[in-house]
């Protein structure tokens, strides 16, 4: 253990009670405000009655609320607490802040862009824009923006298709090697890896630019084309010559709803604004940094040393006759190579399992939800934990879209899964949801519970997230007779005890 630094040894520092000090937060915070006043001269009265420390309450920082509700929490509070509520609520780092940060700089203007929050969209832009033009911010000096971590070299291994050849759904299961990287890992943890644009997308933006290739390298990994902002869109819209370019690029800036082309690359914006060609270099300045894609890991150290195995469902669409390739999914499922070095780093989660080895889990992750659990499952095994365990899990049809079968069949043949809960949407006549497998065993997932379990949601946060937290909420009803209030002051408690966590994108 770290020993405090002993009093009289430095008079102008103040010691700090270490992390690893076995204090709460709480503890640790009053600790640490009577030693700043011991050494900054105040004398603490004798008969001095410990006061907790007033942590500032995020009540909007939760996924599964409306963008409406989160606003309403927020009401009165000072600008960058309501510019806060108007994010995702996801803190996954994809615009290079967390909300908290990045509503931080938005108010102090060290950020000048409201499109930055990829979860939220089109509707967190236009509240931020909203909620920016009642305020406006002082110029400010352009601050240095953050961007994500450059990553260790790693080695690319694989990447198998788990999914059927008849499933509409192409997730792979993607294998990294560790060794040489100094990376370290527990379950629950995420791995951001840096990733490059698609190369043929690059290119036919260079030749709509008419540009040379002088300009790859930068698009290839640097700049984001894939999703341009609203600044791009000023300065396309200051830039075009033919007014109704002009014009229709002001209102997609604007987020309006009949605004096209909707979902536009860089691409799509060259090939639809033809006379919108400002300078070079204002262009390519004005598109994010590429940022480093996060994926929950879905392995265990201690049953794949030396390697990070990932769930990655590879995202393809078309649209206006061309195919979008997801920037990271399809650089993992399709152009990543042993040959060729991928670059990564891990990003330390809140999600964890219970310290007590003996605590039940309860764990609801339909598709590639079911990333973490994987690892939890892995290291459950790994390390003799004598807890119950019990999996929810579902996608669209069982014959190919159970993931990870053998081993999720082989754990509960074993007895490791207490319980494994099945859903799937497309195998009959009505559509079965993880939420809809809670509701039917509400009496038993109640008990555990109050067993003390803990329970862990990953997933899809716009709809699977809130509809589990809305079944949540109805079991505390039905099987502990509280009523809505109740249900949802529980549910807060759960989580503030760290027996309720989730990993939503």
């Amino acid at each position: 253990m770290n020993a405090i630094s002993p009093i009289g040894a430095c008079p102008t520092a103040t010691p700090l009670i270490p992390e690893s000090a076995p204090f709460t937060p709480a503890q640790r915070a009053w600790l640490n405000g009577f030693l700043a006043g011991l050494y900054g001269g105040a004398e603490a009265p004798a008969n001095a009655t410990p006061v907790a420390p007033v942590e500032e309450d995020f009540p909007w920082h939760d996924p599964a609320l409306e963008l409406a509700e989160r606003l309403a929490l927020a009401e009165g509070k000072p600008q960058p607490r309501r510019l806060m509520a108007a994010m995702a609520q996801l803190d996954c780092g994809q615009c290079g802040f967390v909300c908290k940060t990045y509503a931080e700089a938005l108010a102090s203007g060290a950020e000048t862009s409201a499109s930055l929050c990829v979860p939220g969209g089109k509707e967190t832009s236009k509240a931020l824009k909203t909620l920016l033009a009642e305020a406006p911010v002082a110029a400010q000096a352009a601050a240095p923006k953050p961007t994500g971590p450059a990553g260790e070299p790693v080695g690319f291994v694989a990447a198998t298709r788990l999914t059927g050849a008849a499933s509409a759904k192409d997730i792979r299961h993607v294998v990294i090697d560790l060794a040489g990287s100094g990376l370290a890992y527990q379950p629950g943890d995420s791995i951001g890896v840096v990733v490059e644009n698609d190369p043929a997308l690059v290119d036919a933006v260079i030749a709509a630019l008419g540009a040379d290739d002088a300009l790859r390298p930068v698009l290839l990994a640097e700049r984001d084309i894939a999703r341009p902002l609203d600044r791009t869109l000023d300065l396309l819209s200051a830039a075009a010559r033919d007014p109704r370019e002009a014009a229709m690029l002001r209102k997609l800036a604007d987020g309006d709803d009949d605004a096209e082309p909707k979902s536009a690359d860089l691409l799509d914006l060259l090939q639809a604004f033809p006379s919108a060609r400002p300078p070079l270099a204002d262009l390519i300045a004005s598109l994010p940094t590429l940022k480093p894609r996060l994926y929950s890991i879905a392995s265990s150290p201690l049953a794949a040393p030396g390697r990070v195995e990932l769930c990655v469902g590879v995202v393809q669409a078309e649209h206006r006759g061309r195919v979008r390739d997801g920037v990271a999914s399809c650089h993992l499922g399709f152009r990543a190579a042993p040959d060729r070095p991928l670059h990564a780093y891990v990003q330390t989660s809140h999600f964890r399992l219970p310290a007590e080895p003996d605590r039940p889990v309860i764990m609801i992750g339909p598709g590639t939800g079911i990333a973490p659990f994987r690892a939890f499952l892995q290291h459950r095994a790994a390390t003799g934990a004598a807890g119950r365990n019990w999996l929810f899990f579902g996608d669209q049809r069982s014959a190919t879209d159970f993931l990870f079968a053998p081993e999720i069949t082989a754990w509960q043949q074993r007895g490791l899964l207490t319980r494994l809960s099945l859903a799937w949407s497309r195998d009959g006549a009505k559509k079965v949801y993880v939420q809809d497998r809670m509701r039917e065993a509400a009496g038993d997932l109640w008990r555990w519970l109050q067993d003390g379990a803990h329970l862990y949601v990953c997933g899809d946060a716009s709809r699977m997230a809130k509809d589990v937290d809305a079944a949540l909420r109805e079991i505390a009803q039905k099987e502990g007779g509280m009523s809505a209030d109740q249900a949802r002051d529980w549910i807060v408690a759960l989580a503030r005890q760290h027996r309720y966590q989730r990993d939503v994108y």
